[in-house]
């Protein structure tokens, strides 16, 4: 912000001195050239005047070459007299024999010899060098007697204005570099406390925590800011309190009163008759449907109020270690639960979201899956397909591998609208298996996003449904003696029936 604080002053400041020096300098070089015509032209007048005085007492031969000099040299010109017939009278500089005889014919003279009272000005190059010529008539009454011309060089009247010109560039950069000097003073002090909101608003937005910015520093507009922003992450921060202690305390008060219920419900058991004993089963499973839905409750306001940092998790030794702890369960039912995929390395996780994430990915295929089912494991790295089809993975950035973590179940599946709603809270689908409590899937999502990731649901290949957890790649996953993802050779299918 500094920065284009900076150059937006800088910018300004260069604009308003282009539009005041570069009118200011032409306006000086017109100027200049005017004073150096008028001071010729007095010149011009004056030689006149006394040129027709000389003429006039006949002493032109005397005075007049001792004038010509005088004024030469004052000028810094060339100074040239001529009868009316065209004839030197006088010249400062030497004036070669072949041009002596055509002086008449020269435009400024020609118009003064026939007596114009006003001065013929122009511009000509003599010897390489640009003059200003001014001829004025010599007359006396009404009497011609001849013509001056006096020749000024423009180099005077350039030097000038390169002079000026040079005096307004070297001002222009002072000025510009007073005004750096201060706009970075001004830019640094307006900038300095919406760094400071910046940084307290991502610490806010990544961890939770509410740090107050201090509100005395920069304009008013960024302290009223400021002190908008402290009450607002107050505020969040209170509501987010609340929240999380209402879910962690109302979770663990009910389990106390939930253990206690089902234990007296199945002491009630050997004192129920026996056509009864249909409800107390049904209200025993409402209990333990109850119960599970407390633990989810617990685990969600236990992940909002971690807000761990991510770590390290090796992805594939999970999945081994949660295949072999769920393969007895699924074998008691008669389902597979099979385990295939790539090498995946490992991924970026808050500590226990992989576990927790296949153990109710598991849970719910296991509840859905007909005997003689098969429920997979898979873990698949899609960096070489997003580098040769990088159109294909426009969410992935480069650089930015993803793993993704497949189970896929030979259920009843679900619809379009079904996999949409799946992940709201208490949701369960209209043929759902009872005993489910609505809430593992959508902790599925909070653990993915927690670790930068996303879960999303897709029909299965075998008519069921596939749960795709999208998990990030930790930074340099290969090491030493690691082949790449892309050239291990595919776990082999592993199967536990």
């Amino acid at each position: 912000m500094t920065r284009r604080l900076l150059l937006s002053y800088l910018a300004l400041t260069l604009l308003v001195l282009l539009c005041l020096e570069i009118p200011l300098g032409f306006i000086y070089s017109r100027g200049e050239l005017e004073r150096v015509i008028n001071a010729a032209k007095d010149e011009a007048e004056s030689v006149s005047a006394y040129a027709s005085l000389s003429i006039t007492a006949g002493t032109a031969a005397q005075d007049l070459p001792t004038r010509a000099n005088h004024c030469a040299a004052r000028i810094g010109g060339m100074v040239l007299i001529v009868n009316q017939s065209g004839e030197l009278l006088a010249t400062s500089h030497p004036v070669p024999d072949a041009d002596s005889g055509t002086l008449a014919t020269r435009p400024g003279i020609a118009a003064a010899l026939q007596g114009n009272s006003t001065a013929d000005v122009r511009t000509s190059t003599i010897g390489g060098v640009e003059y200003i010529a001014i001829s004025a008539p010599v007359t006396h009454g009404v009497e011609k007697q001849g013509a001056v011309r006096i020749t000024v060089p423009t180099r005077m009247v350039a030097e000038r204005v390169q002079h000026v010109w040079l005096l307004l560039i070297l001002g222009g950069l002072a000025v510009l570099a007073a005004v750096a000097v201060v706009g970075f003073a001004i830019a640094r002090w307006t900038g300095r406390p919406i760094r400071e909101l910046e940084i307290a608003t991502y610490q806010l937005a990544d961890t939770g925590a509410v740090r107050p910015v201090a509100i005395t520093k920069g304009p008013p507009e960024v302290r009223s800011l400021a002190a908008t922003f402290n009450r607002t992450a107050a505020r969040l921060e209170h509501l987010l309190a609340s929240q999380r202690a209402f879910a962690g305390e109302a979770s663990h008060q009910l389990k106390t009163p939930l253990a206690a219920l089902r234990l007296r419900l199945e002491n009630l058991e050997s004192d129920i008759a026996l056509h009864a004993r249909g409800s107390l089963t049904a209200a025993m499973t409402e209990t333990d449907r109850l119960a599970r839905m407390v633990e989810g409750l617990l685990a969600m306001a236990r992940l909002d109020e971690s807000a761990a940092e991510r770590e390290r998790v090796d992805v594939d030794g999970v999945c081994v270690e949660r295949h072999r702890a769920w393969a007895p369960l699924f074998e008691q039912h008669g389902v597979a639960l099979a385990r295939a995929g790539d090498y995946a390395g490992q991924v970026l996780a808050v500590p226990g979201a992989v576990e927790q994430i296949l153990d109710n990915l598991l849970s719910n295929a296991l509840r859905v899956s007909p005997p003689g089912s098969t429920v997979f494991i898979d873990l698949r790295r899609p960096a070489a397909q997003e580098r040769r089809f990088p159109h294909a993975f426009p969410h992935h950035r480069a650089g930015h591998g993803r793993v993704e973590l497949h189970v896929m179940d030979e259920g009843p599946g679900m619809t379009e609208e079904q996999r949409r709603r799946a992940f709201d809270r208490f949701w369960r689908a209209p043929d759902a298996p009872k005993g489910g409590t609505g809430l593992g899937l959508a902790l599925v999502q909070r653990l993915a996003h927690a670790g930068g990731g996303e879960a999303v649901l897709r029909p299965a290949p075998s008519g069921g449904l596939d749960a795709v957890v999208h998990l990030p790649c930790a930074p340099n996953p290969n090491r030493a003696g690691t082949p790449p993802s892309e050239h291990r050779p595919p776990r082999p299918l592993e199967a536990t029936r």
